[in-house]
């Protein structure tokens, strides 16, 4: 049986409305939107300390959180003093000048913040230091889903540090109680959507790795689980979750339950149509929430008509976002190893650390995190964070997500036989295992 009814209707296939098409990086899917930031001085860090021992490379984004994270370490070790080197905003401007250090030799970098889905593909390299041994430092104490970001082939090759997790925004002038499965919030998306003349859902859809993403939650809020226990083999195509998704996404484009131009739609373009009042739900990060309030004097058509609530499943039970973030590792090339892990540790599990990126609105790892913060959202953002699956950090996690866009993108718009493209993605699946 299908998962959604099928009722068409026409659907124009233009450019997602509202504020032009971002260009966004794999770290924006991870949850980051366009912030602050940037690289750090040409060549050199970021002058926090006078007599630095270790130097932590992360992003630009949120540089002035991890300028504070630093600050609060220098302030409590006077003796062990730390820099920072602001990368690039971008994923991939970041992972290069990573790789260029670490190949070169050239070890500028001692604790490196790796987006999540890296873990691996560092690993295999050889480029991080185990950290196995510091399990007992943030078993139980981190996010369950970040700490499995963290490690690769049961292995712990760094440590959590940042979080974030998917929202289901919904309108609460048009919706009564947010929908606890996909059928039912096509069921409602639709019909509200026809009752107010504007679209039932906005999200990314675009060819990014955003769009990966929003199929996994898909995929994985179906039962469906890419790979095996020791990561060895794919399991894409076990059982129907696969095809469920895929089916779910292909018919929700068709039948026009997805909003005009969903197919290039990133995360500001969502943003924009359901700030203007023109979606009844959307799927997006947390940083969307003070933009729809209508702070710091935005303009916004659903200030006080909208609310959160966690993604859907296709049963009804739970609930399964994609987590994004950082994880913090210890180069293979640092001359000061253990200063840097004891710096990892502490930017995982110190409350005054993990404090300022919740004060900042930065999702943090550490659990108790969340229960010292008087905000109901940032409460559910704790619950879902406590259910969020990781993208696979398996060395060819690049690969497989491209394989991903390439061959799911059309065919969830009707340009691509589905059961080619899902044997596809099972092969690629295969080699991100291999690295190949």
């Amino acid at each position: 049986m299908s998962v959604v009814a099928r009722r068409r209707r026409p659907v124009a296939r233009g450019c997602a409305a509202g504020l032009g098409a971002l260009v966004l990086t794999l770290a924006t899917a991870c949850g980051e939107p366009p912030g602050e930031g940037g690289a750090g001085p040409e060549g050199g860090t970021a002058g926090l300390a006078d007599d630095p021992q270790i130097v932590w490379a992360v992003t630009g984004a949120d540089r002035r959180i991890h300028e504070e994270v630093v600050r609060l370490w220098n302030e409590e070790n006077p003796d062990r003093q730390v820099d920072v080197f602001f990368l690039a905003p971008t994923a991939d401007e970041q992972r290069q000048a990573m790789f260029q250090d670490l190949q070169s030799q050239a070890g500028e970098f001692d604790v490196l913040g790796l987006d999540v889905i890296w873990t691996g593909e560092f690993a295999e390299f050889g480029y991080i230091e185990s950290l196995e041994d510091l399990r007992p430092e943030v078993e139980g104490a981190s996010l369950a889903g970040a700490l499995d970001s963290a490690q690769w082939q049961e292995e712990l090759y760094a440590l959590p540090y940042s979080s974030n997790g998917a929202f289901l925004y919904y309108r609460t002038d048009l919706v009564d109680e947010p929908p606890t499965t996909w059928q039912e919030l096509y069921d409602t998306g639709t019909a509200a959507a026809e009752k107010a003349g504007i679209s039932a859902y906005v999200g990314q859809g675009d060819q990014y790795e955003g769009f990966v993403v929003n199929f996994l939650e898909l995929y994985w809020s179906a039962g469906g689980e890419l790979f095996d226990a020791s990561q060895e083999n794919s399991t894409f195509l076990e059982g129907d979750a696969a095809e469920t998704a895929l089916e779910f996404m292909t018919e929700a484009y068709e039948t026009g339950f997805y909003a005009e131009g969903f197919d290039s739609m990133v995360e500001d373009d969502a943003r924009a149509l359901f700030q203007a009042g023109e979606a009844v739900y959307m799927r997006n990060w947390p940083y969307a929430i003070p933009l729809l309030e209508g702070e710091d004097g935005e303009e916004s058509a659903v200030a006080g008509n909208f609310a959160v609530a966690p993604l859907p499943t296709f049963t009804g039970e739970g609930t399964v976002s994609a987590l994004g973030g950082l994880n913090n590792a210890v180069s293979t090339l640092s001359d000061n190893p253990e200063l840097a892990r004891e710096f990892v540790v502490w930017a995982a599990t110190d409350p005054g650390a993990q404090a300022i990126l919740a004060d900042n609105s930065l999702p943090p790892t550490l659990l108790s995190a969340y229960e010292e913060v008087d905000d109901p959202n940032f409460e559910l953002l704790g619950d879902i964070l406590s259910q969020a699956r990781a993208r696979p950090p398996v060395p060819g996690y690049n690969a497989l997500s491209l394989t991903i866009q390439d061959h799911l993108h059309p065919a969830y718009l009707g340009q691509g036989d589905p059961a080619e493209a899902l044997e596809a993605v099972d092969q690629g699946a295969q080699a991100a295992l291999e690295h190949e």
